[in-house]
């Protein structure tokens, strides 16, 4: 396995957001059942979706709950060129109370609209625990990845922090940010998260995610990270040409 590999895979998983979640068949045993499902990172770097208990592949996960997340480039003109990975994995259903707030709260910053279905209908909080994964960067650049996941030292209250002093002290980085990266301006973005590689940001309905010019292990280290970019000119070819 490529040390290169496993970074591009995991920087997909990371940027993406959403993907095609494959699960078994209950109704028609033997055959794959796709759907597409929004996701975000928990504290463990695991995809963290939210679905509907009357939804057909959450009967699927709760017969069996193996299951594969296919995340490709978005708006790529030849998908086949671009990096793709199918993440295998073990659905599991969150259902201690402490850790579905946690989750409620890390989901609702990334997409703000479930928190209203999620109250007023039956939804649930599924994480997808890493089994193996297939990464495909483009023709002939194929490798099985193991490990995958990086744990996220910020999650919680650090993050949380950080996340509410950036959008509501430094609307006008953030700004410079969406600018450096050459993002839409169709509305103000806003922070939503931040990992040791780089921040997440939400602009309408829409997630990024930018990679920080080095790995940050502390929040001094994100602070850094920051108000370097803040200043910048350009962003760092080490950061977002290898993203």
């Amino acid at each position: 396995m490529s040390v290169e590999a496993a970074k591009h895979a995991r920087e997909l998983l990371l940027k993406e957001y959403r993907g095609v979640l494959s699960t078994h068949s209950k109704a028609m045993p033997g055959f794959p059942f796709g759907s597409v499902v929004p996701y975000c990172l928990d504290e463990q770097g695991r995809p963290l979706i939210l679905i509907s208990r009357i939804a057909q592949h959450t009967h699927n996960l709760q017969k069996d709950p193996k299951c594969s997340l296919l995340v490709g480039e978005r708006e790529a003109e030849d998908v086949q060129a671009v990096g793709r990975l199918t993440y295998l994995a073990e659905a599991e259903k969150i259902e201690d109370q402490i850790a579905i707030d946690a989750a409620a709260e890390r989901y609702y910053r990334y997409f703000p609209d479930s928190q209203n279905y999620h109250k007023a209908h039956d939804f649930d909080f599924w994480v997808l625990k890493p089994v193996r994964h297939r990464y495909i960067g483009g023709f002939g650049a194929i490798h099985w990845v193991d490990q995958l996941i990086l744990a996220n030292p910020f999650a919680g209250k650090a993050e949380a922090s950080m996340v509410e002093h950036m959008n509501a002290d430094h609307a006008k980085a953030i700004a410079h940010y969406v600018d450096l990266a050459g993002l839409p301006k169709t509305s103000p973005a806003q922070l939503v998260g931040i990992d040791t590689e780089g921040m997440h940001l939400r602009i309408g309905q829409g997630l990024y995610w930018l990679p920080f010019p080095e790995v940050c292990n502390t929040p001094t280290q994100v602070r850094e990270a920051l108000v370097l970019l803040a200043h910048a000119e350009h962003w760092p070819k080490n950061a977002i040409a290898d993203a």
